[in-house]
């Protein structure tokens, strides 16, 4: 069941014409979407990552667009069941999330600010949670204080890409109301759980935001992002494919890039292929929110377009569950950045369930 919070009657209205319309299956669908259990509460600006056969949720933030929901939350696939989990040591959101070893680790994100302006205040702070004790560990903060970014686990170490920051030479200040001059990042920082220590790496070729991305082949893929500001009203959307090897320490040729240039999706990487789900955009006449699913094949440097959601969405929790993606809550609607946002938040459980060998 799909949640709404403060809207207006005509906005229900769209938004339940939007999620009830009859969409048609895509001529290459790659598999089937399926119902699961809804997030117990509704919520947008969440990450993901998944160890074993349960998914775990980060983040959040309240529907004023300013303060954190510091939410947890465990999904058993095999009980279709959420439990809620110990709530993050400091609230944040758009944190860079993975899975490495049985553990998930948060780097960076926006945090409520600390002074009487409200806004998103980048954060340096890195944390180890443990799903089996359900209990956080802080870690060495990143050198450089970001949200937005990507994290991506590969051999070992994990390496957080990209983000939105301050400009060189300025202290953290919290963005958006109080209008803090702010930049997207090339920043590649390595972190190594085994020493916690943080070692910088070779710059991106374009400084984004809010991309999507994942490791392939002892190589990790960067994918879609915007430019800009963090704030989709005033940045745009990418549709670039970057390659980095951490062994050579050194970034390739830009590769075929994607079929829609988006911000905001939701990622998962499985047998091999990179998949980009939901996303937002915005220009000068119109905003809105993705439904697209795409595969991205770094073998053959190709993409496939699949089976879209039912409806659009961003800033959803994705993970895989062995062949299953799971998108989780999300925002149904691109939303204003300026005045009160409107927001349209969802409790929506979907899962993509990739056939092998279909197109």
């Amino acid at each position: 069941m799909t949640t709404w919070l403060r809207r207006p009657r005509a906005a229900y209205l769209a938004v339940m014409m939007i999620a009830t319309a009859i969409v048609p299956a895509s001529a290459q669908t790659g598999g089937k979407w399926t119902k699961a259990a809804p997030l117990p509460e509704a919520a947008l600006e969440l990450y993901a990552a998944a160890v074993g056969t349960k998914m775990y949720i980060f983040g959040g933030i309240e529907p004023n667009g300013v303060v954190p929901s510091g939410l947890v939350y465990e999904y058993d696939s095999a009980a279709d069941q959420w439990t809620k989990k110990k709530a993050m040591v400091l609230p944040s959101h758009h944190n860079a999330v993975t899975a490495l070893n049985g553990r998930i680790y948060l780097f960076g994100g926006f945090a409520a600010s600390s002074t009487d302006k409200p806004g998103w205040l980048p954060i340096a702070n890195s944390w180890e949670y443990d799903p089996t004790n359900d209990s956080w560990k802080a870690l060495a903060p990143m050198p450089t204080p970001r949200g937005a970014a990507l994290a991506v686990a590969l051999d070992g170490k994990i390496y957080v890409l990209g983000g939105e920051g301050m400009h060189p030479g300025d202290q953290p200040k919290p963005l958006w109301f109080v209008g803090a001059a702010h930049r997207s990042l090339n920043t590649v920082e390595e972190y190594d759980p085994a020493t916690n220590t943080w070692t910088t790496r070779s710059t991106m070729p374009t400084p984004r935001n809010h991309v999507a991305g994942g490791a392939v082949n002892g190589k990790i893929y960067v994918v879609g992002g915007r430019v800009g500001s963090v704030f989709v009203g005033s940045s745009d959307n990418l549709d670039l494919v970057e390659v980095y090897d951490p062994v050579t320490d050194k970034w390739g040729a830009s590769l075929n890039r994607m079929p829609d240039a988006r911000s905001g999706a939701g990622w998962g990487v499985y047998n091999g292929k990179i998949y980009v789900v939901g996303g937002e955009f915005s220009d000068n006449r119109m905003r809105g929110a993705f439904k697209a699913l795409e595969a991205y094949d770094p073998a053959s440097n190709s993409w496939d377009i699949l089976q879209s959601l039912r409806f659009p969405r961003h800033s959803a929790g994705t993970a895989f569950i062995g062949n299953k993606l799971h998108v989780v809550g999300g925002d149904l609607q691109s939303s204003d950045q300026y005045g009160p946002p409107t927001i349209t938040m969802t409790t929506s459980h979907d899962v993509f369930e990739v056939t092998d060998g279909e197109k």
